[in-house]
């Protein structure tokens, strides 16, 4: 029996080769590996003893030979086969260990140069082990030295069965699926617009207990990006306490990481069914939390709490007695941490601040729709890229034009027909998910009750007719902030001017499907 070993990643190499020579296997490998092997006292061969060829170009040519894959393609059934293989002094090859080139590590560093990219661009790697999963009836192909031990017990018990050889396979295509898949995204860098034809690689980070519902089976992936980091909010979250996280929770707290991490200033989210409930910016994170409980005490319980800030005591405090699914931050004081271990039936997750990166895959946004897949540029606009443009009589003041800003960041992530009122950097109540905005507006009017009085209104689209301007009026409202657009918009500005309210356009909308 013969075995090829060409690995990147030398993960339990050494053991598993010790393994298979004791099961009588011949070895041949290259480079790296064949050094690691050696001095390991492993038995091993070079490739050039099996093709009688030497490595040329650089070692870019080793592996392409018809030594090598007419031994790994040969079928066993086909008497014709092995008659050639013969009559070409061919010997089968049984076993395939091929992990790639780092390509992703390499060009995820700042200083990679597209030379060094294309370097690590493996072809023999990919191309033995294509073959060999082709023809895994008769070769076994290994990609994932987690697999290694398991295929050992197997072989050491007497044979890998059909069933085992059929899952590698698809294991190793998929290995290869996705490192073309980054290669493909490093080289699209830069390109306008979208391609034509898109691939996505994902890793499984756990299973879930179950979906949206118990009768849902249900996991979580990561996606593999070239050139982003592990650093990706709930994600790649670090969990420090309490039991696994559910399908739900990790869309919630997706959701409320993005509300608290979209403000530059210390801010607080609240999160209940992926829409936020409480929101509010102060220079003291426990008073930005205490804030935001206070926009709506009853959405609150049972929902998502994160922060853009470091938890300290005082906020940890602050939560007591309210019971929340999910606290998510960058860090905690230690004696905060202790203080909400306290709580049994709290997850607790760690992570990091959101980095803007320059790489345009990082910030695509995905809706999965059946049959098919919806993908956009996420809606990422800075703070101070917003342009407002007057349109009432009176312009809003310092004070105002601050909680608009404030209201119209919140509008951004609550389901639309979605309604916003605010004052003094606090989210007073909010309307979602409607089909018609003046209803939106009434639900953000019920659930500030008095406090609406004084306060700034934002709505994520154009008003249509001057309703919704008649509404925030009776509730006290004084400035509004909308994207305008609308073949009414005058009547809009009729109104507000009526009202002595100042309206500013934005241009541009925050739907949220």
């Amino acid at each position: 029996m013969r075995a090829i070993l060409s690995v990147s990643d030398k993960t339990g190499l050494i053991e598993f080769a010790k393994g298979l020579s004791e099961l009588g296997f011949d070895i041949y490998s290259t480079g790296g590996t064949k050094k690691s092997l050696q001095q390991a006292n492993v038995t091993v061969h070079g490739i050039s003893d099996m093709t009688g060829s030497p490595e040329i170009l650089d070692g870019r040519v080793k592996t392409l030979h018809p030594k090598v894959h007419g031994g790994i393609l040969a079928r066993r059934d086909l008497p014709e086969h092995m008659a050639e293989l013969e009559e070409h002094h061919i010997q089968p090859i049984d076993m395939v260990v091929v992990n790639l080139y780092p390509f992703v590590k390499t060009v995820s560093r700042p200083d990679v140069s597209l030379t060094d990219a294309l370097e690590n661009i493996d072809i023999g790697g990919p191309t033995m082990i294509r073959a060999s999963a082709k023809n895994f009836p008769s070769v076994i192909v290994v990609v994932d030295p987690q697999d290694y031990s398991r295929v050992l017990e197997h072989l050491q018990a007497g044979t890998l069965s059909l069933d085992e050889r059929k899952k590698l396979a698809q294991k190793a295509f998929q290995h290869v699926a996705m490192y073309d898949t980054a290669i493909s995204q490093y080289l699209w860098q830069g390109e306008e617009g979208f391609p034509e034809n898109m691939t996505i690689a994902l890793s499984k980070r756990y299973d879930l207990r179950y979906g949206e519902n118990p009768h849902q089976p249900a996991v979580f992936y990561a996606e593999n990006r070239v050139g982003q980091g592990q650093d990706s909010g709930i994600t790649w979250a670090q969990q420090v306490w309490g039991k696994q996280l559910s399908f739900n929770n990790i869309l919630d707290a997706d959701a409320a990481w993005g509300a608290a991490t979209d403000f530059a200033a210390a801010t607080v989210a609240i999160v209940k069914h992926t829409n936020t409930c409480g929101l509010a910016s102060d220079e003291n994170i426990a008073e930005a939390y205490k804030k935001a409980f206070s926009g709506d005490p009853v959405s609150a319980y049972g929902g998502i709490v994160a922060s853009n800030r470091k938890v300290t005591l005082s906020m940890a405090e602050a939560m007591k007695g309210v019971f929340y699914e999910i606290i998510i931050a960058p860090e905690y004081e230690p004696e905060a941490l202790e203080f909400l271990k306290t709580r049994k039936d709290l997850r607790i997750l760690i992570a990091e601040l959101p980095k803007h990166a320059e790489n345009k895959a990082a910030s695509l946004d995905y809706r999965r729709v059946k049959g098919g897949l919806l993908v956009q540029a996420a809606d990422e606009l800075a703070e101070e890229a917003l342009q407002t443009k007057v349109a009432t009589n009176r312009a809003p003041t310092a004070e105002e034009m601050a909680d608009l800003k404030f209201a119209w960041r919140a509008v951004k992530h609550i389901k639309s027909n979605a309604i916003v009122l605010a004052k003094n950097k606090v989210l007073l109540g909010m309307g979602a998910g409607q089909p018609n905005r003046v209803v939106s507006v009434d639900i953000a009017k019920s659930k500030a009750g008095e406090a609406s009085k004084g306060s700034v209104m934002a709505s994520d689209a154009m008003f249509p007719f001057p309703d919704s301007v008649e509404q925030a009026a009776a509730a006290g409202v004084t400035a509004i902030i909308q994207p305008g657009g609308s073949i009414r918009d005058q009547e809009s500005i009729d109104a507000a001017n009526k009202y002595n309210i100042a309206m500013v356009f934005t241009g541009t909308r925050h739907f949220r499907h």
